[in-house]
């Protein structure tokens, strides 16, 4: 009560500090609001693209994966691809907007009605409207689709949608890069320079001192050796914004207890399992992971399952086997003799709806299957027409080629009815299938290979790892996170609880795997923030079935690094550069005598003939372009000063130097040239040019 009266007494003063409170925190959260400038997925030339534009067309492109897979959800490694092609398809968009109105480049509605329905429309258009009885394209087969496509499912109509707009931006990407090809030109100087750098062929003589036989003992390296190098150099180091990092991940795998809990569950389903009605049905139901019921044949089950379901009457159920973390278990559903290989001829009857029906194909199920079975009668009576009425009236694509022959296939490759229709007809025998895509009239030409076939209907039931099991192993990652307050103590702690330590030696905003755990991006992001330090050891990230603990070991900012965080990679350049200048002064010593260089720095005289300007490497020693270029600006006979190269000391004499005549045309000699130039056109160099030159911010890991 004392306590009561006394916050009474001040109660204003409470209202007060809790209002100030208030206040601080809603214009702190409002300050922290207008500062914040990464309200967008990012900029390109500073055109922004914000999170719900690119959320959108991330949607569209999930929506069309999975419709092209025919799957219900991606993967994560999936959804991440995808969302990479996002993001580089709007770059490209605006990138190559740009161009385009700068440009004046347009397709009218003129040219979008031919490359759709004229003559000789667009490769994608030709490709989906091919007429299965002639195995060509057909334009009315676009017509009467388009004149359908108000009839058609919203899915549909979006597709078409999609269709064209990839048709349009595919012609002006042509137009763009008919441009840029048509303004490759090569002068007739240029042109007789070409020529002779391919053509003018120099024999030389040289001694070649490596940098491997100089003891580093020799040489003193210095500072500014090494500054010498960097600033020649520097541009090559150029990097993004990267970390690196250590890490240790915890497994969360299932413990004696939780694998006994499962095999007294996994008994439990097989009582169950025996005694079904409807052991398909109950192996769906009760199993993690969907298994495929067609015949198979022996040693494709898992041992000793396999063994069991080959050597046993109809009804059998396995013992519950462990598989990695499952506990699997089957019951033989079917066994029957069964052929491996089967050879059919067939004429396929589609109807409107049915699966990839041609849009031209208008008549009914019922119509389907009439003109199916006065078509089988037909062929029963003269079985010599069957090619040809495959070619008048099946509708399947492939008719034009194969007029009907499907020839060997191996059991289970075709749709289930159409394939069990086969198995059941004899050799020689007409039959009719119906399928989803329609009513197959069949002859049955072979059968061989025979074999002892099941059908099983599988169980498989994970073993889950208990909450008592999660809780142990977060215990002890909790513990290195909790304990551990800088690298070396990290390290410390993982040797001394024989934990392996894992290294991540660059990373970027961008990463999505880290070797050795899942869904990683957690981690990425954590490592991006600009309030993660150097040496600073993360909390546990839960990364679904693992743990993992973190310490972030070095940073790399974006640009060009210092000398100080580039000199170990630069160390054996710089070695090789002062063995260079060291060998180099050896070699004076003798005035350009070969032999007595030889000699003298542990190598031996060699030649070349027939050297180019264009060639790029030494016999022997690799690349080494500053031996080439001198080669080439010699006279006959001379010998040039020691050179130093990428693996050695090079000391030239140039024997002779056969020059290339002039020619009075080089069209013939450019061909090659041209068509490099249209090649690299086609390969998107101008765009990877483009790109390499934009503004392009990437705020994503904000996001995602």
């Amino acid at each position: 009560m004392a306590a009561i009266g006394s916050i009474r007494k001040h109660s204003t003063l409470l209202v007060i500090v809790i209002g100030g409170a208030l206040m601080a925190f809603i214009l702190g959260d409002f300050m922290k609001k207008s500062n914040r400038r990464d309200v967008n997925a990012g900029k390109v030339n500073g055109v922004e693209i914000t999170i719900m534009e690119f959320n959108k067309k991330l949607d569209e492109n999930i929506r069309s994966a999975k419709q092209q897979q025919r799957t219900k959800s991606l993967s994560t490694n999936e959804t991440f691809r995808v969302r990479e092609q996002t993001w580089e398809q709007m770059i490209r968009k605006i990138l190559m907007g740009e161009q385009y109105k700068d440009l004046g480049i347009t397709v009218s509605a003129d040219e979008m009605f031919n490359l759709i329905q004229g003559p000789n429309p667009h490769p994608l258009i030709k490709q989906y409207f091919v007429n299965p009885k002639t195995g060509h394209y057909d334009r009315n087969l676009v017509i009467q689709y388009l004149q359908n496509f108000n009839r058609l499912p919203d899915a549909a109509r979006q597709q078409w949608i999609n269709l064209e707009n990839y048709i349009m931006a595919d012609q002006m990407r042509a137009k763009y890069n008919a441009l840029i090809s048509q303004g490759y030109y090569v002068p007739k100087v240029l042109a007789q320079k070409l020529y002779e750098e391919n053509n003018t062929r120099a024999n030389i003589e040289y001694v070649a001192a490596r940098y491997s036989n100089v003891p580093d003992n020799k040489i003193k390296v210095t500072d500014a050796d090494y500054q010498a190098y960097y600033d020649a150099h520097k541009k090559e180091f150029k990097q993004k914004k990267a970390r690196s990092m250590e890490y240790i991940s915890f497994d969360v795998l299932p413990s004696k207890s939780d694998i006994a809990k499962a095999r007294k569950e996994a008994l439990a389903t097989k009582a169950d399992f025996v005694v079904t009605t409807s052991p398909k049905q109950f192996a769906h139901a009760n199993t993690d992971h969907p298994y495929d019921t067609s015949w198979i044949k022996e040693g494709q089950l898992p041992q000793p399952i396999d063994s069991v379901m080959f050597h046993s009457k109809v009804g059998t159920v396995s013992n519950p086997v462990m598989i990695n973390n499952t506990f699997e278990m089957a019951r033989l559903m079917k066994a029957a003799i069964r052929p491996d290989s089967m050879k059919a001829w067939h004429i396929l009857i589609a109807y409107k709806g049915a699966m990839r029906a041609d849009p031209g194909v208008t008549r009914t199920k019922e119509e389907a299957k009439k003109l199916a079975d006065s078509l089988e009668k037909v062929l029963i009576r003269h079985p010599s027409k069957f090619k040809t009425l495959a070619d008048e009236y099946s509708n399947d694509g492939s008719v034009s080629a194969n007029h009907g022959d499907l020839g060997w296939f191996t059991d289970g490759r075709m749709v289930p009815e159409f394939n069990e229709a086969v198995v059941k007809t004899k050799v020689g025998h007409f039959t009719i299938a119906k399928s989803q895509f329609g009513y197959h009239v069949i002859k049955v030409i072979g059968k061989k290979d025979f074999s002892r076939k099941v059908k099983v209907a599988l169980v498989a039931q994970d073993i889950i790892a208990s909450n008592a099991t999660y809780q142990n192993i977060f215990a002890k990652a909790s513990k290195i996170a909790s304990e551990a307050h800088n690298q070396k103590a990290f390290e410390a702690m993982a040797k001394k609880d024989h934990l392996q330590l894992r290294i991540m030696p660059r990373m970027y905003e961008t990463t999505y795997y880290i070797p050795g755990l899942e869904n990683s991006r957690s981690i990425v992001r954590w490592a991006f923030k600009s309030s993660t330090d150097i040496g600073v050891v993360s909390n546990v990230f839960d990364l679904e079935g693992q743990y993992a603990v973190v310490v972030l070991t070095k940073e790399f900012k974006a640009g060009i690094p210092s000398l100080e965080n580039v000199k170990d990679e630069l160390k054996p350049f710089v070695i090789n550069k002062v063995k260079g200048r060291y060998l180099a002064n050896e070699m004076k010593a003798f005035n350009g005598n070969l032999n007595k260089i030889a000699g003298a720095v542990n190598a031996k005289k060699q030649s070349m003939v027939n050297l180019t300007f264009n060639t790029r490497n030494i016999v022997g020693f690799g690349m080494e372009d500053k031996v080439i270029g001198t080669v080439f600006g010699m006279k006959d006979g001379s010998i040039s000063q020691p050179i130093v190269g990428n693996a050695a000391t090079f000391l030239v004499k140039l024997d002779a130097l056969h020059k290339a005549g002039k020619l009075t045309n080089y069209n013939a000699f450019l061909s090659s040239y041209y068509s490099a130039f249209r090649q690299r056109v086609k390969q998107d160099y101008p765009y990877i040019a483009l790109k390499d030159a934009s503004d392009i911010v990437d705020n994503r890991i904000t996001f995602y």
